[in-house]
């Protein structure tokens, strides 16, 4: 018997749920082929047009009371429809933790949370529902600010989320639904001195940083830690320090890192963790066209696995 993933997308009426699940969540290659039950907690001002679930084939069921979503309703679910995965648009006034706990049938898992907020009253929510508001994106693996001004402070909110979750990746988005680019001020670290340390949780933020802004990082010096990933073929003089880094549900977990060259005859061992201080610069390493982020070791100690092997990108 295969595993059900079930998706759930929450956020307050009209933060974007709906354009969540039709423009990102269903577009995705982890999207099976099959049924999708689509249960629908609160009407929203964007609805799922009858052409649109049968293009998508999916069924969908409206919840209007939060006590409907129990135990025996997903077993009915499974008896009625045998869905191949399931998306739940949640109504974010509701409790998520309840969901989260609930008593689904055999095999049906929870595969990723994501969360929309509406930028235009982001202030108003972190003024005066706070608590409400963090509690949903606390457990969000995706958080998107959409309607977002782009001179609107994004810091204050990233750090205050980072206390709560600082697992999620966070993605800004414009008016125009435009995503917004991280700036120097918008990374967990300091990137303007000569040194940056990058913590368990951020090696996913620097991963796609770096590959995005390398100028910001040339010539300096990297501290992290990473597993020792050898792929085949390379020689004994570099090895890449790896995360697993989650892209966007538990399905989709790969290795990810930069190639780290070895001037010093350093020994290394597959798949030991170690605490990398290395220089990074950009240039060819693969391709000799193709220019890269690559490390040069400095120094390399053991270290121990973290409690959260896997980190999330951007």
């Amino acid at each position: 018997m295969g595993t059900t993933p079930i998706f759930i997308c929450t956020g307050f009426l009209d933060s974007g749920k709906t354009t969540l699940i039709k423009d990102t969540l269903m577009t995705q290659d982890w999207i099976e082929p099959g049924l999708t039950l689509l249960i629908v907690c609160e009407e929203g001002e964007k609805e799922f047009s009858p052409e649109y679930l049968k293009m998508k084939n999916m069924v969908m069921l409206q919840v209007e009371e939060e006590e409907q979503l129990n135990p025996t309703f997903f077993k009915n679910c499974l008896k009625n429809y045998q869905p191949t995965q399931v998306v739940i648009e949640f109504n974010g006034m509701w409790k998520l933790e309840k969901l989260i706990k609930m008593r689904y049938p055999r095999g049906w898992e929870i595969q990723g949370i994501y969360s929309t907020v509406d930028g235009t009253t982001l202030d108003m929510y972190l003024t005066n529902m706070r608590n409400m508001l963090m509690e949903q994106l606390t457990e969000s693996s995706l958080i998107i600010v959409n309607r977002c001004d782009r001179n609107m402070s994004r810091a204050g909110f990233r750090r205050a989320l980072k206390v709560q979750n600082p697992m999620a990746q966070l993605i800004f988005e414009d008016l125009e639904g435009k995503i917004i680019e991280p700036s120097e001020d918008d990374l967990p670290y300091d990137v303007k001195g000569d040194k940056i340390v990058i913590e368990d949780m951020d090696f996913g933020v620097w991963y796609v940083d770096a590959y995005d802004h390398p100028e910001l990082y040339l010539h300096k010096e990297v501290e992290f830690t990473a597993q020792v990933l050898i792929p085949r073929g390379m020689g004994d003089d570099m090895f890449v320090p790896v995360r697993k880094i989650m892209t966007c549900c538990a399905n989709d977990v790969r290795y990810y890192g930069y190639p780290c060259k070895i001037t010093d005859g350093t020994k290394v061992k597959k798949n030991q963790w170690v605490h990398v201080r290395a220089r990074f610069e950009y240039e060819a390493v693969m391709y000799p066209d193709r220019k890269q982020p690559v490390l040069y070791l400095e120094e390399l100690t053991e270290a121990e696995k973290p409690k959260d092997d896997v980190v999330f990108l951007g």
